[in-house]
C-alpha cells in the first residue's frame, strides 16, 4: 500500500505508523502547505511538490494544521476532488469539516439521538449574557474550532463572563457557550476505527478538564456494547470512519456526548490498553482498499 500521510515529517503518529508498517507499506509524509492543483483542458492534477497525489492508494489525515479561510477551503477541496477520483481518503473532507466545526457536529450528534449538554452560539455580547444566564451561570466558553482543550475556560461569574465575551466579539469570534456539566472528574474517549471500538477512561483530580494534554491521565476501559453503539452512532453522525468520540458522565446519571475528533490521537490509548493502534489503522486502510 502507497499511503500519503497528512502530517508534520516529524510527528509521532508517523513514525508509530512507519513502525507498524514494518516496511511492508511506503508511508510518505506531505504537508498541508504543500497541496496544489493544475487544471487544464487536458487534465485536473492534484499534487504536493513533484508527487502525484493520484498515484498514491490511500490518504491518511494526521493533521489539521490552522490556516486562512482561503488556506482551509482549498485543502478540502483539493480532499475532495482526490476522493472523486476515486482514492480512498480518510477522514473524508466532509467529515474533517463536520467535526472541526463544534456546532455543526453537536447539532448532528443531537440529530442522531444522542444526549448532548444544552449549549447556546451567539455573536453578540448582549447575546452571550442572556445564554450566560439561560444555561444557569455555569458554563463552559469554547472556540467553535479547536482540540485538546486549549482555549477553554469556565465561567461562573457574571462580571468575568461579561469581560471575557467584550473581548472576544470584537475579534470576530464565534461564541460557543456549553452548560458545565458537574462530573467525577474523569470522561470516556472512545477511539473508533470501522467496526471496532477501543476506549480509555481519562481522569484528572486536578482540574475539571480532562483532556491528556491537560495532565489527565489514561486508564483501560472495558467497552460495552451499549459504549460501542454510542460511538459508532456519534463517529457516523459526522462521517467519519476513524474518530475519537468524547462522552462525559455526568452525576446526574447520564452519559453526554461531548464531541468527535476527526484526526484522534492515540498515543495515550495504546500505551493504557497495551494494544498496536498504528496496526489497527494500517489494517483498516487495507480492508478499505480490498473491499
Amino acid at each position: 500500500m502507497r499511503l500519503l500521510v497528512l502530517s508534520s515529517a516529524q510527528s509521532w503518529y508517523l513514525a508509530d505508523l512507519r513502525r507498524a508498517a514494518a516496511g511492508k507499506h511506503e508511508l510518505i509524509p506531505i504537508g498541508f502547505g504543500q497541496l496544489t492543483a493544475h487544471v487544464d483542458q487536458r487534465d485536473n492534477a492534484l499534487a504536493a511538490g513533484e508527487l502525484d497525489l493520484r498515484q498514491a492508494d490511500a490518504v491518511l489525515v494526521r493533521a489539521m494544521p490552522p490556516g486562512s479561510l482561503e488556506q482551509v477551503v482549498f485543502r478540502m477541496d483539493v480532499l475532495a476532488r482526490l476522493e472523486a477520483a476515486g482514492t480512498l481518503v480518510v477522514n473524508p473532507p466532509k467529515a474533517l469539516e463536520a467535526a472541526v466545526d463544534k456546532y455543526l457536529a453537536l447539532a448532528r450528534l443531537r440529530a442522531a439521538g444522542l444526549l448532548v449538554p444544552p449549549t447556546m452560539v451567539c455573536q453578540t455580547v448582549d447575546d452571550a449574557v442572556h445564554a450566560f444566564t439561560a444555561l444557569g451561570q455555569d458554563v463552559v466558553l469554547k472556540p467553535l474550532f479547536g482540540s485538546e482543550g486549549r482555549g477553554i475556560t469556565r465561567l461562573t461569574d457574571e462580571a468575568v463572563a461579561l469581560r471575557a465575551f467584550s473581548a472576544l466579539a470584537p475579534l470576530g469570534a464565534v461564541l460557543y457557550l456549553q452548560q458545565f456539566v458537574p462530573h467525577d472528574g474523569f470522561d470516556l474517549r472512545l477511539l473508533v476505527i470501522g467496526d471496532r471500538v477501543l476506549g480509555m477512561r481519562r481522569r484528572n483530580p486536578a482540574d475539571w478538564r480532562t483532556n491528556i494534554a491537560r495532565g489527565a491521565t489514561a486508564e483501560p476501559l472495558e467497552v460495552t456494547e451499549d459504549l460501542a453503539r454510542l460511538a459508532r452512532t456519534a463517529a457516523a453522525a459526522v462521517g467519519a470512519p476513524v474518530a475519537g468520540v468524547d462522552l462525559l458522565p455526568g452525576r446526574d446519571g447520564r452519559l453526554y456526548t461531548i464531541e468527535v475528533n476527526a484526526v484522534p490521537g492515540w498515543k495515550a490509548l495504546a500505551a493504557a490498553l497495551e494494544v498496536d493502534v498504528a496496526a489497527l489503522v494500517l489494517e483498516y486502510l487495507q480492508s478499505r482498499l480490498a473491499g
